[in-house]
C-alpha cells in the first residue's frame, strides 16, 4: 500500500525511559505498522505491553526515542512542538479511559472548547456542529447539563463528541469505557462506533471487549507486534 491509502506508519520507532542509573529501559521496539485510511483497528495485550504508550506516539504527545511516524503522510515529529500541536488538534482526536471533562461548562460548551483554538470548524457552525455530535450520541437531552449532572456513561459520550468534534480524520481511544458498566459500555461503544464509521474515520482502539475486536477490520496484540526485552511497568 502506498502512503497515500494509509493513516498511520511506523518505521522503526522506539521509546526509552532513563532508570537514573545510567541505563534506560526500553518500553517500546516496533519494526513496521501501518493502519489503511478508513479501517478500524483493534490493540489488544496485557497491562505493561505498550498500549497507551504507542496511542500517545501516534498522537505525538510523547517522542519517540528513535524512528518515524506519519500521519497522512505527514511526519509529525519533523514539525516545530507548535506546528505538530495544531497538526495534532485538527487531524487527530483521542478519547482516554478518564473523561476529562470541565466541570463550569455544560455538555455543548465542553465539546466546544474542542474547536476553540482550531480553525477546522468555521466559528458560526461550531455550536451546531456540537450540538449535533451529542444528539447523534443520545445526548439531545443532556445539551445545557454539567459533568456532575450526567452519568458516567453521559459523561464519556460528551468526551467523545469532544474528540470528534474538530472532524479529524483519525482517532485514538485508550479503552475508553474501562470504567463503565457492561451494559452502559456497549451502549456507549455502539454509538461511538456508529459515528465513526458514518464519517469515515480511521479508528485505533486500546479495548479486550468482544464486541469491539468482532467489529475490527484488523487486530494487532501488542505482545506480537512490540519487540522490546523488558515490558515491565509500562502502560
Amino acid at each position: 500500500m502506498t502512503h497515500a491509502r494509509l493513516a498511520v506508519t511506523l518505521h522503526g520507532v522506539k521509546k526509552s525511559f532513563p532508570l537514573g542509573n545510567g541505563s534506560n529501559l526500553e518500553v517500546l521496539n516496533i519494526g513496521q505498522l501501518a493502519l489503511p485510511a478508513g479501517s478500524y483497528t483493534v490493540l489488544k495485550g496485557p497491562s505493561g505491553s505498550g498500549k497507551t504508550t504507542l496511542l500517545n506516539l501516534i498522537a505525538g504527545v510523547a517522542v519517540p526515542t528513535a524512528g518515524t511516524i506519519r500521519v497522512y503522510d505527514t511526519e509529525i515529529f519533523a514539525l516545530p512542538e507548535p506546528q505538530r500541536d495544531r497538526f495534532r488538534a485538527q487531524h487527530i482526536g483521542y478519547v482516554f479511559q478518564t473523561f476529562n471533562l470541565l466541570a463550569a461548562f455544560s455538555a455543548l460548551e465542553n465539546v466546544m472548547l474542542a474547536m476553540l483554538f482550531t480553525h477546522a470548524i468555521p466559528k458560526r457552525q461550531q455550536r451546531q456542529r456540537a450540538g449535533e455530535l451529542l444528539s447523534r450520541l443520545g445526548l439531545s437531552m443532556r445539551l445545557s447539563h454539567k459533568p456532575q449532572h450526567l452519568s458516567r456513561g453521559e459523561q464519556q459520550r460528551v468526551a467523545i463528541a469532544r474528540a470528534l468534534a474538530n472532524n479529524p480524520p483519525l482517532i485514538l481511544a485508550d479503552e475508553p469505557c474501562a470504567s463503565l458498566d457492561a451494559n452502559t459500555a456497549r451502549e456507549v461503544l455502539a454509538a461511538f462506533l456508529s459515528v465513526c464509521r458514518e464519517e469515515r474515520k480511521t479508528l485505533c482502539i486500546v479495548s479486550h471487549d468482544a464486541t469491539v475486536l468482532d467489529a475490527a477490520d484488523q487486530i494487532l496484540d501488542m505482545t506480537d507486534i512490540n519487540r522490546a526485552g523488558n515490558r515491565h511497568n509500562v502502560t
